[in-house]
């Protein structure tokens, strides 16, 4: 018999079982003492609310990992996650009972005190409390046993030897010994380090251990009321000293569990991760390998020995190579296996552990490279796997409509990345796509944009990902209505009340429209015309104008209607046009710069729209800054080069504009700084354009030494702007001192070859099936 026994008068009798929250050596030697010692009941450490939900384990639709979750629903952000993979001993402890017909409970400190402590210390905002040193012992307690045993951290020693074990004999006994001593020593050195406190003083981290330990005590001597006989234990190893027998007096634990606050709690089950359950994944409670563990316990299911557990594990890290097309061979993997015992052997160690294989991996599959470890590590060491749980499962209402458009749009939540390319032509697509982003619109971000290769606007490009923590998520939206449509308005028309931004508003009325939030357009069209009829900033207009021009391009693919942003559109581009010559008056450089681009989006937007009456009055004002007076000369300039552009601008209208900005008469600094304007996005215009050349070509050899080095600066910045292409036509004509579309007219007028014209007329005709008299 493994445990603490501890014989009563009335025969009753408690054995306690101290484990590690997930290890496979743990959970197979408590199977086989469970199966040993057939118990009347079993006591687990675990949240006392969720006790009911144990009854799903036995539901086919419960595969491990998976996780309780307790939350407050008065305090969504109080929320409390228990992962259980097949290998966690509390699993295997829970499984046992239940198919045994035998009662289990948890018996933590229930969440309903400890939550309810968290809100109060989180409300009263108090200075943070003293640590003790036995607090910062308890932070890692095993890692004193692992450090005197000379591991490096406690998971190595823990599991070598306990993980790794192959004998079962005596294992509880052994760590109800080491915890006893263990805990000894603490309370000895917080005796000796925290000696100006009274003993009877707890602090936080003391405090709260002590109450869950003494209400684990508290649910063992209510199964003994209960007249069970074999009461067994299963806790965390750190607990088993406390809650074996001889318990204290009743009166003691009483003491420390009166007056604990209260919060209401609920319970469910929801799908866990390996990932998740890593100690990467931010749990507190988890570990480096859950992969590896997986493995471990799969081959203590199987009764394989320490060597085909090996050569199963090595198997799988080769067909992972070779699934990346890396080279591994099976005499690769037998070398591997056979340097891996060897290592295990040096060492002193029952088989080979993960470091060992780690290392054959690297030395023998790997060829010394550290880099396919990585892709090792991620893909076996800690895995992909997923959990499910059973559609019994209590649900809220919203978790059960996001549930069935999920199961009727093939939308299946996997925890590794996957990307999905829509066609919004499709009618399944098209409300993939509207799910996804009310999804977004709750902050559940189940799937991320990504940008979609290929022209045309019916394509769109998603990555999705589920993690544990959406479902949270979804439990916190919960809040604004029952399914993910009525929820999505909800909250959008709370988001649009509180909006005071006119750009803010228009990008959740794009995000709306994308979402075919119909119910949702009307308030936010109404609050958006309210806050732009208040908004006196120009800029804040123009921010606006592109999101909407977007919103009506789409309409078509998305079928939603554009006439109420439209009516917002033809009251937003006036008071622009209006205002925009007055924002453009006195900028210095970096506000220039800014202003620059919202034109360059707004003119981009307004050409989208292509409606005459807006076209003409966004004109007109490029017009009006044209003309410098006390705007900046980059605005001056750009706004030339849009009008030229547009071919409001003839060519000798512009060669004269810009030979008065360059006139000697203009301060150098502000003729560059409309050159930069004028030549931005495209320095095409100089190849193609002789005259615009050769007054640039006369500015810039006429300017002085002393100024050519002031603007040598803000010229390369210009031309760095240009492609490589353009940069090495405008260089060969200054190499040349021709101008390259002199030269190109020049060729195109003086030297056409009409011989080899008429020879590419021939072979123009065979291609289309003609003869030389009808092609000519």
């Amino acid at each position: 018999m493994t445990g603490s026994v501890n014989k009563l008068k009335t025969g009753q009798r408690t054995t306690v079982f101290g484990i590690r929250h997930h290890g496979p050596g743990s959970a197979r030697s408590l199977v086989r003492s469970l199966q040993s010692l057939s118990p009347d009941i079993v006591l687990v450490e675990g949240p006392p609310e969720a006790t009911e939900s144990l009854s799903l384990l036995t539901e086919a639709d419960m595969r491990p990992p998976v996780a309780l979750l307790l939350y407050s629903p008065e305090h969504l952000q109080q929320a409390v996650y228990y992962p259980f993979a097949v290998f966690s001993p509390e699993w295997q402890a829970c499984q046992y009972a239940i198919n045994n017909n035998i009662p289990v409970r948890f018996i933590d400190l229930p969440q309903t005190h400890q939550m309810a402590e968290r809100v109060a210390q989180t409300a009263s905002e108090t200075a943070a409390e003293p640590v003790s040193a036995s607090e910062q012992m308890l932070q890692d307690p095993l890692s004193y046993l692992a450090h005197a045993a000379g591991y490096p951290d406690s998971e190595r020693w823990w599991e070598h030897l306990v993980e790794h074990r192959q004998d079962d004999t005596a294992l509880f006994e052994a760590i109800l010994e080491a915890m006893s001593a263990l805990r000894q020593d603490v309370q000895a050195r917080s005796n000796s380090q925290d000696s100006s406190a009274s003993t009877e003083i707890l602090f936080p981290k003391q405090r709260r251990e002590a109450q869950r330990e003494a209400y684990m005590r508290q649910c063992i001597r209510k199964a003994k009321r209960e007249n069970f006989q074999q009461i067994a234990v299963v806790c965390g190893a750190w607990h088993s000293p406390a809650l074996s027998e001889p318990l204290p007096a009743q009166k003691a634990d009483s003491a420390l569990l009166k007056g604990l606050p209260k919060l209401k709690v609920k319970a469910t089950w929801i799908p866990w991760t390996y990932d998740r359950l890593s100690t990467r994944g931010g749990y507190g409670a988890g570990i480096s390998s859950p992969g590896w563990y997986h493995h471990l316990w799969q081959s203590s299911q199987s009764q394989r020995e320490a060597s085909q557990t090996a050569m199963s594990w090595l198997t799988k890290v080769a067909r992972l190579l070779r699934k990346e097309d890396l080279d591994a061979s099976a005499a690769s993997v037998i070398e591997a296996v056979r340097l891996a015992e060897t290592l295990a052997a040096m060492r002193d160690a029952a088989m080979p552990s993960l470091r060992e294989l780690n290392e054959a991996t690297q030395t023998v599959l790997c060829f010394g490279e550290e880099t396919p470890l990585k892709l090792i590590h991620r893909q076996l060491i800690v895995g992909d796997r997923i959990g499910q749980v059973p559609a019994t499962t209590p649900l809220m209402p919203l978790q059960a409509d996001l549930q069935q458009l999920q199961k009727r749009l093939r939308l299946k939540p996997e925890a590794s990345d996957k990307l999905l390319t829509l066609d919004l032509r499709k009618p399944t697509d098209l409300a993939r796509s509207h799910l996804l982003h009310r999804l977004r619109l709750l902050a559940i971000d189940w799937g991320i944009p990504q940008p979609s290769t290929g022209k045309g606007t019916f394509k769109e490009a998603w990555k999705l990902s589920w993690t544990p923590e959406l479902s949270l998520a979804v439990i916190e939206a919960g809040r604004w209505g029952n399914t993910v449509v009525d929820a999505a308005v909800a909250k959008v028309c709370h988001g649009a009340e509180a909006a005071t931004q006119l750009d803010g508003l228009t990008h959740l009325l794009d995000r709306v429209l994308l979402a075919d939030l119909s119910a949702a357009i009307v308030p936010l069209m109404q609050r958006l015309q309210a806050v732009a009829a208040l908004s006196s900033r120009v800029v804040q207009l123009m921010d606006a104008l592109p999101p909407l021009v977007n919103i009506l391009r789409y309409r078509d693919v998305r079928q939603t209607d554009g006439d109420l942003v439209r009516q917002v559109i033809d009251g937003l581009v006036p008071r622009l046009c209006v205002g925009l010559p007055m924002a453009c008056a006195s900028l210095d450089d970096e506000a220039a710069e800014k202003m620059l681009g919202a034109i360059a989006r707004t003119h981009s937007a307004i050409n989208l729209l292509r409606q005459p009456e807006h076209t003409q009055a966004w004109r007109d004002v490029l017009q009006q800054l044209c003309d410098q007076g006390q705007r900046h000369s980059l605005i001056a300039g750009y706004s030339c080069r849009l009008l030229f552009d547009d071919g409001r601008l003839p060519p000798e209208e512009t060669a004269r504009r810009l030979g008065l900005a360059l006139s000697l008469a203009a301060q150098p600094t502000q003729a560059a700084a409309w050159v930069e304007g004028f030549l931005r996005g495209s320095g095409l215009l100089l190849l193609h354009d002789a005259t615009i050349w050769k007054v640039l070509d006369e500015w810039v050899c006429g300017l002085s030494e002393e100024a050519f080095t002031v603007l040598l600066p803000l010229l390369r910045r210009t031309f760095s702007r240009f492609s490589a292409a353009e940069r090495r036509q405008m260089g060969e004509g200054v190499r040349l001192g021709r101008k390259v579309s002199q030269r190109a007219t020049a060729q195109s007028e003086h030297c056409f070859d009409t011989a080899r014209a008429n020879a590419s007329l021939q072979v123009a005709a065979q291609f289309l099936g003609l003869s030389v008299s009808e092609a000519g």
